[in-house]
């Protein structure tokens, strides 16, 4: 059964793997630094209605699969993530903050791809036939005949 979550106008489900590393790939996350990270993005995930499904931090990096409201992009969920938690960890511990003295602790980019129950194929073919009396006229955006 897929489980929907809803807003107030709309029906969603958008899953994403989100993956960042340290700067420099510097394996710094003992256990109490992960911990600590991972306090973090809960805390930031719930103050923006995202959901975690799974979560991992590595010695070096942090892998992510969370559901997120459509308003909520990826880019910004992630700025939020590194953002916060560098700032919070470089101010916390001092031995972080001597290490990335340029106050980043995370490295510049992401990796981030979508997840669902619905294959690619599955889409154009459910698109192409909305209308099964409509002839395929070989068109990728087709117009639908209602009669109005």
């Amino acid at each position: 059964m897929l489980l929907y979550r809803t807003g107030s106008h709309s029906v969603f489900d958008l899953k994403y793997h989100i993956v960042w590393t340290t700067k420099y790939r510097k394996p710094i996350m003992t256990v109490k630094r992960g911990t600590r990270v991972r306090e973090l993005i809960r805390e930031i995930c719930r103050a923006h209605d995202v959901t975690i499904i799974k979560g991992h931090v590595s010695k070096d990096h942090v892998h992510l699969f969370v559901s997120v409201p459509p308003q909520m992009s990826v880019s910004k969920l992630t700025q939020l993530l590194k953002g916060k938690t560098s700032r919070k960890l470089l101010q916390e511990d001092k031995q972080v903050s001597k290490l990335y003295w340029g106050q980043h602790l995370w490295a510049r980019g992401y990796f981030a791809v979508s997840s669902g129950t619905v294959t690619d194929e599955a889409i154009m073919h459910y698109i192409a036939h909305q209308d099964d009396d409509e002839k395929d006229r070989g068109d990728e955006f087709s117009v639908s005949d209602t009669g109005l």
